[in-house]
């Protein structure tokens, strides 16, 4: 079954301490992200795990292979649960990462490779000199990096079908830019519903604003968890 993953868009760790405290035991799993930890370092992602919770930290880690290892064990002596790192870091470098999550037992953090950001399109592509199309892209990224020690990738709503078919069933497959019916896009340019996004195989939908901006963020977060239930129940 997915999980949902809430992303903690917020800027300070009071801020998140009252989100977190607010959604209560209908929220197990929260991102916090490079704007975040920033801005408050490792006392807020102690402070979310402090109350039970587990962690997606999403730092995006692209560095030299040494630089990225000392991260990873970083990362897991905070505790986190899922960290990511940019595919385009190369072989040696999630290497790397891999090598270090092993030594750090079995608490020790999955990771996630990062492709293309939802955030960027076909044009996007093209000012990056990149030839290939999108799901091309993202497909090679995804190889290399599960080839070489990544749990699974982040990749967008419109690549996931795909993904699962190229990684098999036990890649992780986390998926930002997921919105509910009728929700805002806002900067993400590649979205889908929670229920498409489960039926194509994502294993965690991470959403933030539908959440934490909802008049009634309990509610709005056990909608998208029934969804996500629904969908998994039902071939669409």
């Amino acid at each position: 079954m997915a999980e949902l993953i809430v992303a903690l868009d917020v800027s300070s760790t009071a801020e998140v301490v009252r989100a977190v405290d607010r959604l209560g035991d209908t929220v197990s799993f929260y991102k916090i992200g490079l704007e975040l930890f920033s801005a408050e370092g490792p006392d807020v992602v102690r402070a979310v795990k402090g109350r039970g919770k587990k962690v997606f930290l999403d730092l995006k880690l692209h560095d030299i292979p040494r630089t990225v290892e000392r991260a990873v064990k970083a990362g897991a002596a905070l505790g986190v649960d899922l960290m990511t790192l940019h595919a385009a870091g190369g072989k040696a470098m999630v290497f790397a990462a891999k090598d270090a999550a092993l030594a750090c037992g079995a608490g020790a953090p999955k990771l996630l490779a990062v492709t293309m950001l939802t955030s960027l399109d076909a044009s996007d592509l093209a000012d990056l000199g990149v030839t290939r199309n999108m799901t091309a892209q993202v497909e090679a990224l995804g190889r290399l990096a599960c080839m070489n020690g990544a749990d699974g990738i982040v990749c967008s709503p419109k690549e996931v079908a795909r993904m699962r078919t190229v990684l098999g069933p036990g890649a992780l497959l986390v998926t930002p830019g997921v919105r509910p019916a009728g929700a805002a896009v806002g900067d993400q340019k590649r979205v889908a519903t929670p229920a498409q996004a489960v039926w194509d195989g994502s294993t965690h939908l991470v959403v933030g604003r539908p959440i934490l901006e909802a008049a009634d963020p309990c509610a709005a977060a056990r909608a998208i968890a029934e969804e996500m239930t629904l969908a998994s129940a039902v071939t669409p």
